[in-house]
């Protein structure tokens, strides 16, 4: 299978979390195998992808120890892994908040610091919308069934296509 993408190796740095028996957490970074293009721009700056709850306090001190930007898209995940909760902001603040909401239903988390942060809301708006009825408690962000979002959800410049309903009589 061809891809684009240029290789890239993963190095580990540390482990930063562990709780003894079976979840660890470790940061590191992915470099490039081949230098490629070096210019080329990348759209995060660091991810997280479905790291147990207990191990937010770790990241959190991990990532302000290295000088890490906070502030990007999360998710709050239920024990099945699906989505609950989508967000921007303060990563570490609102995953809290949202632990704290929902103590029993949340057990992992993810979150995708933006290298630039205009793309923020719309990295947001996306995962939102793929999620759609899984989001239990984002009642106030989520659309549900085939009604489409709103397209001032992007920003300016955007190209797009928008489909429109014409009500009344068939002809």
């Amino acid at each position: 299978m061809a891809t684009n993408k240029a290789p890239a190796s993963k190095i580990i740095h540390t482990k930063i979390y562990g709780d003894g028996t079976n979840w660890t957490v470790h940061s590191g970074v992915l470099e490039r195998k081949n230098p490629g293009n070096p210019g080329m721009a990348r759209l995060f700056e660091s991810v997280a992808e479905k790291l147990p709850y207990a191990s937010l306090t770790a990241v959190r001190k991990h990532m302000k120890q290295n000088g890490l930007r906070s502030q990007g898209v999360y998710i709050a995940h239920d024990s099945m892994g699906s989505a609950r909760y989508i967000g921007r902001g303060n990563i570490f603040a609102r995953l809290d908040a949202r632990r704290s909401a929902q103590p029993l239903e949340l057990a992992y988390f993810s979150f995708y610091v933006l290298a630039e942060m205009k793309h923020e809301r719309e990295i947001e708006t996306l995962l939102i919308r793929a999620a759609g009825p899984l989001l239990e408690f984002n009642t106030k962000k989520k659309r549900v069934g085939i009604a489409p979002g709103n397209i001032h959800d992007y920003e300016a410049g955007t190209r797009f296509y928008e489909r429109h309903y014409k009500k009344g009589k068939k002809a």
